[in-house]
C-alpha cells in the first residue's frame, strides 16, 4: 500500500489501517521511518487537532480504570476516543506484557474508541519515543480525545507534559507520607489532580488527601497559562462513576481559557520546537553508535576506563575531532 491510500484510509477512520500505521512509525528499520516520515507529512492538518489528555499515577491507583470509565463517558457523549498506553519494557529482553486491552475489556469493544499499548523500549520519560507521532495518526483519523497513559509516576514521567494539553495526576487516598513521595516536578506539571477511590469506606480519606494537595497546589505559583483556581485537586471514583463529568468539565474550563488568550497555540509551538530538539539528540546519539564515530567512542572510553584520562577531556577530544568544540 503506497503511502497515499494510506493516508486516505487513516483520514476515513479505518482501525486496522491506523493500527498498521503506529506499527509502522515505532519500527527502528530504515526503510520503515522512510516511509513514516512521508505518511506523517500527508496527513499533517492543523484543522484536525484532537484534546491531548496526558495521564500518570502511582502504581495500584487505578489508571486503567479510570480510562475505561472516563473514555466510555465519552464516548456516551458522540466523542471519539483513542487510548495510547505504553507499558514498561523489560530493560534485558525489552519484551512488553501490553495488557491494557485486557484491562480495559469494555472499552476496547465500544465502536467510538481505538486502545493502542505501545512497549516503552526503555525510552525514559513514562512515554515510548514515537508517542507523538502515534498521537498525530490519531488526529489525522479524526479522533476528538486522544489519552495518553504513562508507565508510572516519577520525575521523568513530566515528559508527557511536552505532548499533551493537559496533564492528569492521579492518586489514591493516602496520608501525608504519599504526600512528601510526590515530586515536585510532577505536581508543577500536572493540570488536575484526580484522587481516585472516592467511595465507600475510603471516601473520607480520599476527600482529606483532596484537601492536602489543594493546600499544597496553593504553594506553588500559580502559571499564567492558567485561570484562577488553577491547578485543582478533585475527588472521583472510577469504580463507581462518580466525579467523572465533574473532572471533565473543569478540563473544558481550563482548555477553553487557554485558548481564548492565546496559550493553547503558544504551548503547541513550543512543544514542536522541544520535539525537533529531541529528534535532533537522538538522531545525534544514533549516529555516534556507528563507524567510525563508534570506533573512536570505543577507544576513548578504555582510556577513561584505564584512568588515563577524565570523563571531561576524554569528551571534550572526541568532540573537537569531530569538528565540534566543547
Amino acid at each position: 500500500m503506497d503511502t497515499e491510500d494510506r493516508a486516505r484510509l487513516i483520514r476515513a477512520g479505518d482501525r486496522r489501517t491506523l493500527a498498521r500505521a503506529i506499527t509502522l512509525v515505532e519500527s527502528a528499520r530504515s526503510d520503515h521511518r522512510a516511509e513514516a516520515l512521508a505518511l506523517l507529512d500527508a496527513l499533517r492538518d492543523p484543522d484536525r487537532q484532537a484534546l491531548r489528555i496526558g495521564l500518570s499515577g502511582t502504581p495500584g491507583v487505578g489508571k486503567s480504570t479510570f480510562i475505561e470509565a472516563f473514555g466510555l463517558m465519552l464516548t456516551a457523549q458522540g466523542l471519539k476516543v483513542a487510548v495510547l498506553a505504553v507499558d514498561p519494557s523489560s530493560a534485558r529482553s525489552g519484551g512488553s506484557i501490553l495488557g491494557d486491552k485486557t484491562r480495559m475489556e469494555r472499552l476496547s469493544r465500544e465502536p467510538l474508541a481505538f486502545i493502542r499499548p505501545s512497549p516503552s523500549q526503555t525510552q525514559l520519560g513514562g512515554v515510548a519515543r514515537r508517542t507523538r507521532e502515534a498521537v498525530a495518526l490519531c488526529e489525522a483519523a479524526g479522533f476528538d480525545v486522544v489519552l495518553i497513559e504513562t508507565v508510572g509516576v516519577g520525575q521523568s514521567e513530566t515528559v508527557v507534559a511536552e505532548l499533551s494539553d493537559l496533564f492528569l495526576l492521579l492518586l489514591a487516598p493516602a496520608g501525608g507520607d504519599e504526600l512528601q513521595g510526590v515530586k515536585r516536578g510532577i505536581m508543577e506539571m500536572a493540570d488536575l489532580i484526580l484522587v481516585n477511590k472516592a467511595d465507600g469506606d475510603l471516601k473520607p480519606a480520599a476527600l482529606r488527601t483532596v484537601a492536602d494537595y489543594a493546600g499544597a497546589l496553593q504553594l506553588l505559583r500559580r502559571r499564567p497559562q492558567d485561570p484562577p483556581g488553577f491547578p485543582k485537586a478533585l475527588p472521583v471514583s472510577a469504580l463507581a462513576q462518580d466525579g467523572l463529568a465533574r473532572a471533565w468539565e473543569e478540563m473544558q474550563l481550563l482548555v477553553n481559557w487557554r485558548k481564548a488568550n492565546g496559550h493553547w497555540a503558544r504551548t503547541r509551538a513550543t512543544q514542536a520546537k522541544h520535539w525537533f530538539e529531541e529528534e535532533l539528540r537522538q538522531g545525534l546519539l544514533a549516529a555516534l553508535a556507528k563507524e567510525p564515530q563508534k570506533g573512536l567512542m570505543a577507544r576513548f572510553g578504555a582510556r577513561v576506563a584505564e584512568g588515563e584520562m577524565t570523563p571531561e577531556a576524554a569528551a571534550a577530544e572526541m568532540l573537537r575531532l569531530l569538528g565540534r568544540p566543547a
